[in-house]
């Protein structure tokens, strides 16, 4: 049974600019062995974020789009029915969300106010390279 992940957006991050990163590879890896979940929010988030100013001397458009079709195509859409507060950032509990109401076996993530959780609800939190030590 494939595994089901949820990328958090600076993990994403790392893979759009650094290709060649712990998080870029831990990405790619999770792309080729597992299912990836993405809400709205989650989604809107990303897309958002890739567009500032700061990331465009790092990321051309055309690279960009590509980027984030793949993203979208590797994908499944999860819906909230209910929101999730246990995070000591609220920010991060859209992420708790998807893992939850997707059924995820693991979020990977950089943020340590999540990876503070590890696990939530049965569902591993683990940083790229800790994942990379399992696959």
């Amino acid at each position: 049974m494939n595994a089901r992940i949820v990328i958090d957006t600076d993990v994403y991050i790392s893979r759009a600019l650094r290709h060649t990163s712990v998080p870029a590879k831990a990405v790619d890896t999770a792309w080729l062995e597992a299912t990836t979940l993405l809400s709205a929010p989650t989604w809107h988030e990303l897309r958002i974020v890739l567009q500032r100013k700061k990331f465009e001397r790092y990321i051309d458009p055309e690279t960009l789009g590509a980027f984030l079709r793949t993203v979208w195509l590797y994908a499944e859409q999860v819906s909230i029915p209910t929101p999730i507060r246990a995070c000591r950032d609220p920010r991060a509990d859209k992420f708790l969300e998807v893992a939850v109401h997707g059924r995820a076996d693991l979020i990977l993530t950089g943020d340590a106010d999540l990876l503070a959780l590890h696990p939530y609800e049965g569902i591993a939190i683990l940083a790229p390279a800790e994942f990379l030590q399992t696959h």
